[in-house]
């Protein structure tokens, strides 16, 4: 089998995945995930998308993630993952479609705009 690769986006996180056979290592720019992830919450998005198809420890996977904060890029990791094991196989999609793994969430942080000091917030009125 050769090397998989597939991109996942989230917020201003992008994610570069490439899948392998192996034992199940999993490198996220150069350092283990759950030393680049140290929050353990966080650790089940990169790995989630192998469980759902239970094919967990069957594949190596190296990651470079850049952009956003450690949740974002985490998001964007199961997004590239998911798509790379579609890749591998047809059939995972519909688990992974139902789990919502393959969808885009497109929320972002809304700009700020001028005169307010929030994108939404206003300064307090004063009558007097």
């Amino acid at each position: 089998m050769e090397m998989i690769n597939a991109i996942g986006r989230r917020k201003t996180a992008v994610a570069r995945v490439y899948l392998t056979k192996g034992e199940g290592k999993i490198t996220v720019n150069g350092r283990d995930y759950r030393e680049y992830f140290p929050h353990i919450h966080v650790q089940h998005n990169v790995t989630d998308p192998f469980v759902v198809v239970g094919v967990e420890g069957a594949y190596d996977l190296k990651v470079n993630v850049k952009g956003g904060g450690f949740k974002g890029q985490a998001e964007a990791v199961r997004m590239g993952v998911s798509r790379a094991l579609i890749k591998l196989d047809p059939e995972f999609r519909g688990a992974l479609k139902a789990k919502k793994y393959l969808m885009r969430d497109s929320r972002a942080v809304e700009r700020k705009k001028f005169g307010r000091p929030k994108a939404r917030k206003r300064f307090q009125f004063s009558k007097r």
